[in-house]
């Protein structure tokens, strides 16, 4: 018993360590049945694994939509998450990933579940940094910082969400989404997102609210600038805060996740009164309370353009630093 109270107080606290859990799971070969490699998602978007139920067929649906099924009284999309990655499960779809994130609820139908692995964010390297697509967010080392460790390739899974719904959601209405912000002139919105398709989400809603912004990666990336930022504002005789009017991260994010990067920022002197927004995919109670245990100014779920807007007007208009006389 006090071993499971240790896993699971260990699992709870995980945000405040910057470490995170992946489940690694096999989607099959390519076309020859060589090289089935490792995959990964985060675990808390994981709400349970089961076996490959009915699946029912869904008329005139995407390619890579096997239909739905109905799980305890809901009724649920299934993936087929070998097609969309271009592999082919020599054993067949064995296993449903159900997740829950983005305000949605759906299925990856898979080959095989490896295992689940506790890292440090740092073992996981930027999509950036390395030949991975538009589908894979980052590299995770699995066995740590050792020689020959196994590798395992962390899917964008909001990107395929928003890739088979790609005809279901406008683009950002500009009319819809308000008046401007109008920053202050010099301040910049500093956003991080490691997600090719959250980072072009979040860059069309920031131009079609007229602000000025910079986005990075990472959280590490993210914090890089702003030490950089602050360097040169004080070349200015001004300061960080001068210079940055708020940042918006993820939480999920390789090298350094959004809770040790707002964990940072607010026991950080020179950024402390900088507002942090939340943006992320992860939902649930347990995950707001960690953005508010480290002092993030608020939270909000992905992705709602108009929504955003009005927590960044919202934001600012309580943190306006008051003008010096």
């Amino acid at each position: 018993m006090n071993n499971v109270q240790q896993d699971i107080d260990e699992r709870s606290n995980l945000t405040s360590l910057n470490k995170l859990e992946l489940l690694l799971f096999r989607l099959g070969g390519d076309a020859e049945g060589n090289h089935s490699e490792l995959y990964a998602i985060n675990v808390f978007k994981i709400r349970e694994i089961v076996a490959m139920p009915h699946v029912t067929p869904i008329a005139d649906s995407h390619p890579h939509m096997l239909g739905v099924v109905n799980l305890r009284e809901q009724i649920i999309p299934v993936i087929n998450l070998p097609g969309v990655v271009g592999c082919i499960p020599a054993a067949g779809l064995k296993l449903l990933l159900i997740t829950e994130f983005a305000r949605t609820t759906q299925a990856f139908a898979v080959e095989a579940v490896e295992e689940i692995v506790r890292l440090e964010w740092t073992s996981v390297l930027p999509g950036d940094k390395t030949a991975s697509g538009a589908l894979v967010t980052s590299i995770a080392k699995v066995d740590g910082d050792v020689p020959n460790t196994r590798l395992a390739q962390v899917l964008d899974v909001e990107s395929i969400l928003r890739q088979l719904h790609s005809n279901d959601e406008p683009d950002v209405d500009v009319d819809s989404i308000g008046a401007p912000l109008n920053l202050p002139e010099g301040q910049v919105i500093l956003a991080a997102d490691d997600s090719v398709i959250a980072r072009a989400l979040i860059e069309n809603a920031l131009q079609a609210m007229g602000a000025q912004y910079v986005m990075t990666n990472s959280g590490k990336q993210a914090w890089d600038k702003l030490e950089a930022i602050d360097i040169a504002a004080k070349k200015e005789g001004k300061t960080a805060r001068d210079k940055v009017a708020l940042v918006l991260s993820d939480l999920e994010m390789p090298e350094m996740d959004g809770f040790t990067l707002t964990r940072n920022i607010k026991q950080d002197s020179r950024f402390s009164t900088i507002p942090v927004i939340i943006h992320s995919s992860l939902s649930g109670a347990a995950n707001e309370n960690h953005v508010n245990g480290v002092g993030a100014d608020a939270y909000i779920a992905k992705f709602v353009p108009i929504e955003l807007a009005a927590l960044l007007r919202k934001t600012l208009a309580k943190n306006t630093p008051q003008k010096r006389g």
